[in-house]
């Protein structure tokens, strides 16, 4: 393989008002978020002046580094490039990725179309370039892949990714953290075509299947995917309409439909009764819980079923 992915660079959520998904990851998770136009250096921001940098925040979270958008401001060229949305919701997953060129090849040589910042399909040799400075960058399409999968070049880190730091380790739990979270466990994906997803994230991006079975806590048959230091989740509904808790996933599953839908994160913690018991004081209702997880009501918690787990998921090569 030319390309290698060097780790995941962030999950995306959209959302029709930004300050209020700050302020949610300030109130909920204790972290603070950073607006892309405080992060460019003046430089970058020179290579074009008129690329909009008021669209995005970055928050960190442990592992994760999370982007979140608001479709409204993210206008290129006078024209808004995504749809704009009522309710917030999981979109896509970015990768950094060392050659990216190559795996622009790689993914052409799999059947999987790629679109630029302007949503053009690429139909030439070359792989899109961003709009905002000159480098590679590009989306799958999510026809041909599933999902969007972002591809973003490794050797350029992005500004306030304190993760691509020297010498940066996963930091222990914080003590001001109201939630304990220590790491990502998983992204979950809900799909009817294992095989597609499973082309891209094993066969392009060189993922490895570590293990598989069903999840009771979504009613779903799942393939755990690991990723270059991320497990990804691929989960196929296969629960009826009768069971209360797997209702929403169903629902969520058929919004995206042929598609892929990029359903939730989940994290481990330290204590699942600390961080049920901070859910509750925010406000933040849980839909179903296990002994060993939950998952958060969406409606009340910015439009994801964040779901908390004490334990990672089996064959996870950082257990």
């Amino acid at each position: 393989m030319a390309h290698r992915v060097h780790s995941l660079f962030h999950p995306s959520l959209r959302v029709p008002d930004l300050a209020e998904a700050m302020d949610f990851f300030t109130r909920v998770f204790g972290r603070r978020s950073t607006v892309m136009e405080d992060l460019i250096s003046p430089e970058v921001r020179a290579l074009n002046p008129a690329y909009p940098r008021d669209y995005c925040a970055f928050t960190l979270i442990q592992d994760v580094y999370f982007d979140t958008i608001d479709p409204q401001r993210y206008v290129i060229d006078g024209v808004q490039r995504y749809p704009t949305v009522t309710e917030p919701h999981l979109k896509s997953l970015a990768f950094y990725v060392e050659d990216p060129g190559a795996a622009f090849t790689a993914l052409r040589e799999h059947g999987i179309r790629v679109v630029d910042q302007r949503n053009r399909i690429a139909d030439g040799d070359d792989p899109p370039q961003a709009s905002s400075r000159p480098m590679i960058l590009f989306w799958t399409l999510a026809e041909d892949a599933g999902l969007s999968y972002e591809i973003f070049p490794a050797d350029v880190p992005y500004p306030g990714d304190a993760r691509r730091d020297a010498g940066w380790v996963l930091p222990e739990v914080s003590p001001d953290d109201p939630l304990g979270i220590q790491r990502c466990s998983h992204h979950t994906v809900l799909t009817d075509q294992v095989g597609r997803a499973l082309r891209i994230a094993v066969d392009v991006l060189g993922g490895t299947v570590i293990g598989e079975g069903w999840n009771d806590l979504l009613g779903t048959h799942s393939t755990y995917v690991h990723v270059a230091g991320s497990t990804l989740e691929y989960a196929q509904p296969m629960a009826t309409d009768g069971v209360e808790a797997h209702v929403p996933v169903l629902a969520d599953h058929r919004r995206t439909a042929p598609d892929d839908c990029y359903h939730s994160i989940t994290w481990q913690v330290r204590d699942l009764d600390v961080a049920a018991r901070h859910l509750e004081a925010q406000k933040v209702g849980v839909r179903a819980r296990t002994s060993s997880s939950l998952v958060t009501d969406p409606a009340t918690s910015l439009g994801v079923p964040w779901c908390f787990t004490s334990e990672l998921v089996a064959g996870d090569p950082r257990e």
